[in-house]
């Protein structure tokens, strides 16, 4: 499955001129030798700087690619030119409402330009799509719904506090998808533009946190497994729920430099309660120079109080939602 991740680089969504440009085919990097990949002076594989991981391929396989897990170089194109089509709100007409209606626009989207051959990042089960929720989950799904209807339960991710991309694990989001790592011989710091949220891995061996010891982003434990570095985490507080997972949720995350631009980033995720199985992505990452922001999200933030002052309005005109 991994052999056909073989990247696609789209140059610029929209040209100066208004103009779509063709994606074009980027060669597959070749498998690394020993003695060029980078390391560290003890020896690892050297991990360190800025990966972006934003990615065109969608998470789960589309009904239009059932059955096939990669495409050829002229299908990948045509649906990287359909999402940046689907993606662009700027060139849909939205009507006399749309300023008002909408909080970002094209100016804020950073879905990426990269597409892999294959058809989703999501490659276990073997059909690219995330496996069922288990009736439990399902009822907690219609239960989180009821968030939205009071002040005190809005989502962690609209405060600023947690999601989107921020992991673990790091799923590509719509913007801010990068990541800095840092490592030294007994720890990796994991550091995450989205959110600022910053993981210090332990590389000692000590085993997880006693059960009662929880945080949002968990507790990771990491070791080298070859040229590998392989990350736990378990001891999630109940507020992280990742896609509707409970405080039982298992990730392992795998960390393997496939050549000096390319960073091979697979995880696994099980949750008994949440899942009917446990299930895995790969999502290839690109080293970059760009610099890593400070996440200033909720500052002007008035998201909130313009819910609620938009249904006093309605109130007054007597609309019942």
């Amino acid at each position: 499955m991994l052999s056909v991740m073989l990247g696609l680089v789209l140059p610029a969504a929209v040209s100066a001129g208004g103009q779509s440009r063709k994606p074009v085919v980027k060669p597959a990097a070749a498998a690394p030798r020993v003695a060029t990949m980078p390391r560290t002076p003890d020896g690892r594989p050297d991990l360190q700087g800025t990966w972006d991981f934003a990615q065109l391929t969608p998470f789960e396989r589309p009904g239009d690619f059932a059955g096939k897990q990669s495409v050829t170089d002229e299908e990948a194109e045509e649906f990287a030119q359909k999402r940046i089509e689907t993606t662009h709100k700027d060139r849909r007409d939205g009507g006399a409402a749309a300023d008002v209606e909408r909080a970002y626009n094209d100016f804020w989207w950073d879905f990426g330009t990269r597409i892999s051959k294959q058809t989703s990042l999501v490659v276990d089960p073997p059909d690219g799509r995330v496996p069922p929720l288990t009736p439990e989950a399902q009822q907690r799904a219609e239960q989180r719904r009821n968030r939205y209807d009071n002040p005190e339960e809005r989502p962690l991710a609209e405060r600023c506090i947690l999601g989107f991309n921020s992991g673990p694990p790091m799923v590509p989001s719509a913007y801010n998808n990068n990541v800095q790592i840092v490592q030294t011989p007994d720890h990796v710091v994991i550091l995450n533009e989205m959110i600022h949220s910053a993981r210090i891995v332990s590389l000692t061996g000590r085993p997880h946190a006693p059960n009662e010891i929880r945080s949002l982003t968990g507790d990771s434990v990491g070791r080298w497994v070859g040229d590998t570095l392989v990350v736990d985490t378990t001891n999630f507080a109940k507020e992280a729920g990742f896609r509707g997972a409970t405080t039982n949720l298992h990730v392992v995350e795998r960390f393997t430099r496939a050549d000096p631009d390319t960073l091979r980033y697979e995880f696994t995720v099980e949750d008994p309660a949440t899942w009917t199985k446990k299930w895995s992505a790969s999502i290839p990452m690109t080293r970059t120079d760009e610099l890593m922001f400070e996440y200033a999200c909720h500052e002007a933030n008035y998201g909130l109080e313009g819910v609620l002052k938009g249904a006093r309005y309605q109130e007054k005109l007597g609309i019942k939602n």
